[in-house]
């Protein structure tokens, strides 16, 4: 995959990369929701259509946000897991979130995360922590 840049700006270079409305979805439902399949991720609330779903896979593979690889058990199906680079978003999608609850919380129904906004750093480590613990024993049995 091409892998072009609006600018050298780093804010351009990012939202080139995560700037669409699907690709933090996605990197959300990997990381704390710890969906790992096409379907799991196909089946989230928003609704992503498949043929999107499976551009934005492909991009994120491309930059090594994510990883794609078939389990001993089951190489039929493909699953995605996030590399340390897509792990290192966590901050990102925390700031979103507490941005939403404060300012999105008037316009819409928002999901509440109790203990978000006390401490910070230790919910984005927390949540880099499970993840990795979740994803480790498959990244080994993927390789």
């Amino acid at each position: 995959m091409e892998k072009k840049f609006r600018s050298g700006c780093a804010i351009a270079s990012l939202l080139d990369i995560m700037g669409d409305k699907w690709s933090l979805l996605i990197v959300r439902d990997l990381l704390i929701r710890h969906k790992k399949t096409f379907k799991e991720m196909s089946d989230s609330e928003e609704r992503i259509a498949p043929s999107i779903l499976s551009a934005r896979l492909k991009l994120l593979e491309s930059y090594g946000l994510i990883f794609k690889g078939k389990l001993p058990s089951n190489k039929k199906e493909n699953i995605y897991l996030l590399t340390e680079k897509g792990i290192d978003l966590a901050p990102i999608i925390i700031e979103y979130t507490l941005w939403s609850d404060k300012h999105l919380r008037a316009y819409n129904t928002i999901n509440s995360y109790a203990g978000l906004d006390t401490d910070k750093s230790l919910m984005i480590e927390t949540i880099q922590k499970n993840y990795t613990q979740m994803s480790s024993p498959l990244l080994v049995a993927c390789s």
